[in-house]
């Protein structure tokens, strides 16, 4: 919100000040600085309404839209198909954390708040509506990201690059899914949402998977569109797997962050991205860190288990990710150690992840400052913003590339 820079900072929050500065830096993340880094925030949040599918649903899903449910005893429990059910507990948020809870509704106010916090443009992914394929009823999926759609475009829409929402797709529906990729093109979407995995839940070998040329027709067209594929975490299985001690920072890194290697792999590994050369894809909120080892795990495979692999690839899997390839991080100072030694500077994209607690807004620029002095100008200039314009197609002013 327009406070948040001025609102009591929590003691629990008091370490996101922290930052050596940036002296000796040609540019900075500052947003004072003249010549301030073009800075894209490669995911950011919405903040629907609770009711927007309950509203906006058609009538034969009204009753399974995710909705809140009071139980004989009074008891509020969240409700999500797909999701095991959720008790609703008031959380007694304080200084910044309240505020980062509040936050995104409001177009104008969000817009306000990442100015102040040095972005340029910011690409808007669902908040509840991660929770869109949350249920092993694809088709049912489909329909709520019909609605997600159309609304994050009439919220959005109007800002022009300064706001570039994501088309929702749900994949495990091939003819839905490509019904609303063609849709959504001709609306005047640049960027594809679809679930790391396309049957939610847990993997089951007769479900499809993006390895397979089940999905080639979908290839064809999303290289066709000319939008590049997105992975969000917490979009395969539900990830809050672990319950009672730990199990906030459990299902944080097992059950969310690291199911999002999977789609990378069945890319890059199954000749998908030999058949489609032109297709993009990126792994957003999933940080950096576990790339480089990545692609060295998915190297060696190919290498060592030659006798199994299938089919023989005119480049090793590291290739494909780097000529295809991008993911997103917050801080990630194990990613960003290795970047350059492993050649991964274009393929590296931050962000604020505004409003959600585990970004860095309003405190980007001392985030940055913590997490990328020992990178190159040149560097930081393509992580903080330059990978992201290039791969949207994003007009950059001549001061600022």
């Amino acid at each position: 919100m327009d406070n948040a820079q001025s609102v009591q900072i929590n003691d629990e929050n008091l370490w996101r000040l922290e930052t050596p500065g940036a002296e000796g830096w040609e540019r900075t993340a500052r947003v004072k600085d003249p010549k301030k880094y073009f800075m894209v925030s490669t995911d950011c949040h919405a903040n629907e309404p609770p009711d927007l599918w309950a509203k906006r649903l058609p009538d034969v899903y009204k009753e399974r839209a995710p909705r809140i449910v009071v139980d004989d005893k009074g008891v509020q429990w969240r409700y999500c198909e797909g999701y095991r059910p959720d008790r609703v507990r008031v959380m007694s948020f304080e200084g910044e954390d309240w505020i980062r809870s509040q936050a995104g509704a409001d177009p104008a106010q969000r817009h306000a708040d990442n100015k102040k916090d040095g972005i340029d443009v910011e690409i808007i992914f669902p908040n509840k509506g991660l929770a869109m394929w949350a249920t092993p009823d694809p088709v049912f999926a489909n329909a709520m990201c019909r609605v997600w759609n159309d609304w994050a475009w009439e919220q959005f829409s109007s800002y022009g690059d300064a706001m570039v929402p994501v088309a929702s797709i749900a994949t495990g529906d091939i003819d839905g899914a490509m019904a609303e990729i063609e849709r959504t093109a001709k609306m005047g979407y640049k960027i594809l949402s679809l679930p790391c995995k396309p049957m939610w839940g847990g993997h089951d070998i007769d479900h499809v998977n993006y390895n397979l040329p089940h999905f080639d027709p979908m290839y064809a067209l999303i290289q066709e569109t000319g939008m590049p594929m997105t992975f969000h975490v917490s979009t395969g299985r539900d990830p809050r797997a672990a319950r009672g001690n730990g199990g906030a920072v459990i299902n944080y890194v097992s059950h969310s962050l690291s199911p999002t290697i999977e789609p990378v792999a069945n890319l890059c590994a199954s000749g998908v991205l030999e058949r489609f050369p032109n297709l993009k894809f990126a792994t957003v909120e999933a940080g950096i860190g576990w790339v480089p080892w990545l692609l060295d795990a998915m190297d060696e495979a190919y290498r060592k288990h030659h006798m199994w692999v299938r089919p023989k690839l005119q480049g090793l899997p590291s290739d494909y990710y780097r000529s295809h390839g991008f993911s997103t991080f917050q801080e990630d100072p194990a990613g960003l150690a290795l970047a350059e030694q492993y050649d991964l500077v274009d393929n590296f994209m931050w962000a604020n992840d505004y409003p959600h607690h585990e970004g860095t807004w309003p405190h980007s620029a001392e985030a940055i400052e913590r997490t990328m002095p020992h990178l190159s100008d040149k560097a930081r200039a393509k992580i903080l913003g330059l990978n992201a314009a290039r791969l949207l197609g994003i007009n950059v002013p001549d001061h600022q590339k």
